[in-house]
């Protein structure tokens, strides 16, 4: 037989980063860095990342960090060593593309086009998930530890949010919407994180002991699924749709719900149908956590005389609580993306900000109120990671 033989040292090659840069090559040539149009509402005129460029020669340096890129991919003596590459590639890739649209944005700045508008295009958007890709083949590589992965990911990211707070970005269309409507940036911000906060506890405590419930009742488990599968198939409007004329009822009748802010629109019908929402991965997770404990724990458990209370929160609880944990994420995850819709019955968020920016077809603040929410996920998904390493230890 034949034995294949190994890689020699030095010649490794990386196919995940090799398939990253051919993509990224292809959104230079084919997709626009920026566009420029006189006014927000306009659609402007793309400039390819070569235009960039060419406009000063002297920025092709900010470019620099995709040779080690490069590198890690074709020819690195060590996998840490492609890792490190990888990772500071990505990391410099990436403020230096951040970096060379906010220079070019501010280097059109004109008295003649006081509402001229520089934003980012397609091309540095794929360009910028591409970089957020490699950096995180190069975490999921070095380390399985959540922790470390949000530290890594937190580093990637510090360039942009430097540029971004020093005032390097003031001149993009995306940072002049913000300037415009900073208040209700900040009063879309708060008014989100109460919907999802809203959201979370009512379906964790309702959640949490019905999951228990049909755990020790297997036989009500398929009732109880088949409801709350059925929630989960009418579409979010619908279901804020259906949800406003009981509300308002209710208000009505007992005025009372309406000094509480029960009404058919606003707040209480959007908690209320995202709780909805919530309920079948809260209850899946916690059917699931209680199912993976061996029959073998339990028993010994009992034979150790403890009683049902001691075995639910001293064996049952620590050992179901990563599954729950990831139900929860994946609860969270999803609140947060569904409270955009909610601003169609006036419950606001970053819902309102995007639906505004479409009516006026304005792209950058239908992207004010999108990204805020994306890196909100992100954000919850790694946290909720970190927490539960941290706890299941």
């Amino acid at each position: 037989m034949r034995v294949p033989m190994p890689m020699p040292r030095g010649h490794l090659r990386n196919p995940v980063l090799c398939a990253l840069l051919l993509v990224g090559l292809a959104a230079v040539l084919e997709l626009a860095f920026v566009t420029q149009a006189p006014n927000r509402l306009l659609s402007g005129v793309g400039v390819s990342l070569a235009e960039v460029i060419a406009a000063d020669g002297v920025r092709g340096w900010a470019l620099a960090p995709v040779l080690l890129l490069m590198a890690a991919a074709l020819h690195t003596p060590t996998q840490a060593r492609a890792r490190w590459l990888t990772l500071l590639g990505a990391t410099g890739s990436l403020a230096g593309l951040t970096w060379l649209a906010g220079t070019h944005a501010t280097a059109l700045l004109s008295d003649d086009l006081p509402l001229g508008r520089t934003a980012l295009g397609g091309g540095y958007w794929l360009l910028a998930v591409l970089c957020g890709l490699a950096a995180a083949e190069a975490l999921r590589g070095w380390s399985a530890r959540a922790g470390v992965s949000l530290f890594g990911g937190g580093c990637a990211v510090a360039p942009v949010v430097v540029l971004l707070l020093s005032g390097h970005l003031d001149a993009l269309s995306l940072l002049k919407e913000y300037a415009n409507r900073q208040d209700v940036f900040d009063a879309a911000l708060r008014r989100h994180l109460l919907l999802v906060v809203a959201t979370l506890v009512p379906a964790v405590l309702i959640g949490l002991p019905l999951g228990v419930m049909v755990a020790r009742r297997p036989r009500l488990q398929p009732a109880l699924l088949s409801v709350l599968n059925l929630v989960q198939t009418v579409p979010s409007i619908a279901l804020f749709a259906l949800l406003m004329v009981p509300l308002a009822a209710l208000a009505a009748h007992w005025p009372v719900l309406a000094q509480w802010g029960v009404s058919g629109i606003g707040v209480a019908p959007a908690v209320t149908a995202l709780t909805l929402y919530a309920l079948l991965p809260v209850v899946r997770s916690t059917v699931a956590g209680l199912g993976q404990i061996p029959p073998e724990v339990l028993d010994a458990a009992r034979g150790m005389g403890m009683t049902p209370g001691q075995r639910f929160w001293r064996v049952e609880v620590p050992l179901a609580w990563p599954v729950w944990l990831a139900g929860l994420r994946v609860t969270a995850v999803q609140v947060l993306g569904l409270a955009m819709v909610s601003a169609l019955i006036g419950a606001g968020g970053f819902g309102a900000v995007m639906f505004q920016g479409l009516l006026s077809s304005a792209v950058d603040l239908v992207l004010l109120g999108v990204v805020p929410v994306v890196a909100l996920a992100v954000v919850a998904d790694g946290l909720f990671k970190v927490l539960a390493e941290w706890t299941s230890r």
